[in-house]
């Protein structure tokens, strides 16, 4: 299962069922779990911890130095869940000491070919990441959103669970949860209704997270009394609550 060009360090640990691909190089402190399997001339730098089911195409870097100027070579992390696909030429970097000193991806993640994954990024689970989809440094990607090719987010922004945004949008700000986001400049456009209903919604919840979308985006009301309505009517409506939470933590502010 593992190709005898392949280097793998002394100090690497990689399940006997692990498949590793001609010319890969596994660095220290790499973790690979069971059944993962590791394509040709990938190149992993640890810490890292792989888990089981992956499966990582040619030509990617995983693991390596954050791209920080701050950087001074302190041991930070990157850790990455089960059953991930990432495509070809993927860079996804460790962690910074000026965060929580790690990078993490989840589980059942969709990423697709030429993405970055910066320094501190924390990527949730079930996400699509569609080709050249950047991420910058300590981004966060709720479950289940989805980025179209090209699509851009700016450090600190973070991507609400369930959201949509489409091919080369730029996020220089928050997007909530379930919205959907398109153009240039990128603006909301409506709720990811299909993407609800195929994930188990009723047609009641969707009606309210439209509901809620209006008092955001549509009702004329300043943000602070938007969340305050948005807060009330979380209080009768479980799918309402990430919103409100969403919006109260948000440090960036919201595109809107």
């Amino acid at each position: 299962m593992i190709d005898p060009s392949v280097k793998i360090s002394a100090k690497a640990d990689v399940a006997a069922d692990a498949e590793i691909g001609p010319y890969t190089i596994i660095g220290d402190d790499v973790i690979i779990g069971s059944r993962t399997r590791v394509g040709p001339h990938v190149v992993i730098k640890g810490p890292t911890t792989i888990g089981t089911e992956n499966n990582i195409y040619q030509f990617a870097s995983i693991g390596d130095d954050p791209q920080d100027r701050k950087y001074q070579g302190e041991k930070t992390r990157l850790e990455i869940g089960d059953r991930n696909t990432i495509r070809e030429y993927c860079t996804v970097n460790r962690g910074t000491v000026q965060d929580a000193g790690v990078t993490r991806i989840g589980d059942d993640n969709w990423i697709m070919a030429y993405v970055h994954i910066a320094h501190d990024c924390v990527v949730g689970n079930h996400t699509i990441l569609a080709n050249n989809a950047t991420l910058g440094g300590h981004v966060r990607i709720g479950d289940f959103a989805i980025l179209g090719g090209f699509a851009g987010v700016h450090q600190f922004c973070r991507v609400g669970a369930h959201s949509f945004i489409s091919m080369y949008a730029r996020l220089p700000q928050d997007v909530p949860p379930y919205v959907t986001v398109s153009g240039q400049p990128p603006a909301p456009k409506g709720i990811n209704s299909e993407g609800l209903k195929r994930r188990g919604f009723s047609k009641d919840q969707i009606r309210n997270i439209r509901g809620a979308y209006r008092v955001l985006y549509r009702s004329g009301l300043k943000l602070e009394e938007a969340m305050a309505e948005i807060s009330q009517m979380a209080e009768s409506a479980d799918e309402i609550r990430p919103l409100a939470e969403f919006l109260k933590q948000s440090e960036r502010s919201i595109l809107r």
